[in-house]
């Protein structure tokens, strides 16, 4: 008798998709991941990702995808080029550097950047981004790595918020090892800044409302709700089914909340009512039903703001909407972005860059670092041309994200989680600078790779994955008849 061993199948995605996912899941640890080191290991992670990226999956509309961040790739390396080249093709020099020479008396090499090789040291989260988001194409044109791509960062985001909540009340003056500097009356988690903290959270929770939804809504059989017999519906859904999502997804607002951000948690909230309307669009009632449920939407956000958001009322009470000292700044940037429209000041000086144009209307406490616009100060790096270059990608990322949205008839969460969390984020980035803090942008670039290569139709379909939601189906239909007929004994 010949013993027979079991085929064992190898795929070489299985490396690539295990390094994603740890990637996502431990970007945000490490505070953050705002230090050179952090970056550099993350990139190190992504690029050995990379060379075992899956491309069996990838159709033609993915290669247009990826030529055109292909073309922003190059767009960035024109501008390096110019800015840490010696003899650069044809940015102009830096004045500053003629103008040191000539106080100090000794000859100064000029650079077109105003920190020498900066722009190298700058290039680290940039990169990060960029190969997340190359990661998530391929990776993502499956469609259960897609799903299991949502529930990562799902799962990660609600133990990242246990742990802030748990910290701050246990021991608020520390983030993991080292003491708390800032922010000390807020929920951070493992970040440093509480508006990059309320993103993150907002953003896991807007996932975990898409992925409760759709469960609930498979649970029901009708075509389309009907509204008169939801309650019934509902209850008929067993709580150990759902019970451990809603838990995550209360922990998650609840860490949202306690961040005291005012732009976080109102984008966040408002992520989440237009998610649910264009997710639930069709169960609607028509002509007044989205109208209802925007208004509905709104009463439950403010609601929650009070039960909640004491800290977020009363900062919008005291401080209102944007800060003065932020608008000012604002409008400082835009004098570096008129003196250096074509190559900027060099990627990554920003901090060196500001202090001559800042404004007197701004405090002399503190250092302005952070330009609290990540367009704005996008432009003062780089130059307006690729700062554009950028603008017009994320345009048309968000058009094939809301084409996957309307288009797919099934996980139709994937491109919808993506387009909710990447408008929140870039609307927030434009009074703050959560993209610029890889613990966040890391894990939501892979995000938006994963929805864009979800928004094509898929030509064929995983049959493990579909002879599971056919079982289940049959579980869950089954469930409710038992319990639909129960309801009818108790009537009769």
């Amino acid at each position: 008798m010949r013993l027979r061993l079991p085929n064992i199948s190898w795929s070489w995605s299985l490396p690539a998709t295990f390094i994603l996912f740890f990637v996502v899941a431990g970007a945000p640890f490490p505070f953050g991941s705002t230090n050179d080191l952090s970056i550099a290991f993350w990139c190190l992670c992504l690029g050995a990702a990379l060379i075992f990226a899956p491309t069996r999956d990838l159709r033609r509309p993915h290669l247009w995808i990826i030529a055109g961040i292909g073309v922003i790739v190059a767009g960035y390396a024109f501008v390096l080029h110019e800015q840490l080249s010696d003899h650069p093709w044809v940015a102009p020099f830096q004045p500053i550097w003629k103008q040191a020479s000539v106080l100090l008396g000794v000859p100064i090499a000029p650079s077109a950047s105003i920190v020498k090789n900066e722009a190298f040291f700058a290039l680290g989260a940039p990169l990060a981004n960029i190969l997340a988001i190359l990661l998530g194409i391929t990776v993502g044109a499956d469609r259960e790595r897609a799903r299991r791509m949502l529930w990562v960062i799902a799962v990660s985001g609600a133990l990242y918020a246990l742990y802030g909540v748990l910290s701050f009340l246990i021991e608020p003056t520390l983030i993991l090892w080292r003491d708390k500097t800032a922010y000390v009356g807020s929920v951070t988690g493992t970040f440093i800044n509480r508006n990059t903290a309320a993103a993150y959270f907002g953003s896991c929770a807007v996932i975990w409302m898409l992925l409760i939804l759709e469960d609930v809504r498979r649970r029901i059989p009708e075509r389309h709700l009907e509204w008169k017999r939801l309650s019934l519906d509902l209850r008929a859904i067993p709580p150990r089914k759902i019970l451990p999502q809603l838990l995550s997804l209360l922990i998650c607002l609840m860490a949202m909340f306690m961040t005291g951000s005012r732009a976080g948690v109102s984008l966040s909230l408002l992520a989440m009512i237009v998610s649910f309307i264009v997710l639930l669009r069709k169960d609607l009632p028509p002509k007044t039903g989205i109208w209802i449920s925007l208004g509905s939407g709104l009463v439950v956000a403010l609601g929650l703001m009070q039960l909640l958001g004491g800290r977020v009322s009363s900062r919008f009470d005291s401080q209102g909407l944007v800060d003065e000292g932020r608008v000012e700044a604002w409008k400082s940037t835009l004098k570096i972005i008129a003196d250096n429209p074509w190559f900027g000041t060099g990627m990554g000086t920003f901090q060196w860059a500001f202090p001559p144009y800042r404004s007197p209307n701004i405090s002399i406490r503190g250092i302005w670092d952070i330009a609290h616009s990540t367009p704005l100060e996008l432009a003062s790096d780089v130059g307006i041309p690729l700062a554009l270059l950028v603008a017009l990608a994320w345009a048309i990322m968000l058009v094939i994200l809301a084409r996957g949205v309307f288009g797919r008839r099934r996980d139709v969460i994937i491109p919808l989680g993506a387009a909710a969390t990447a408008t929140l984020s870039l609307m927030h980035s434009c009074l703050d600078f959560t993209l610029q803090i890889p613990g966040y942008s890391i894990p939501f670039f892979a995000l938006f790779g994963t929805g864009l290569s979800q928004s094509f139709r898929s030509d064929k379909a995983s049959p493990t994955l579909d002879a599971r939601r056919q079982e289940d189906g049959r579980g869950d239909r089954a469930e409710r008849t038992s319990s639909r007929v129960a309801e009818l004994h108790k009537t009769v």
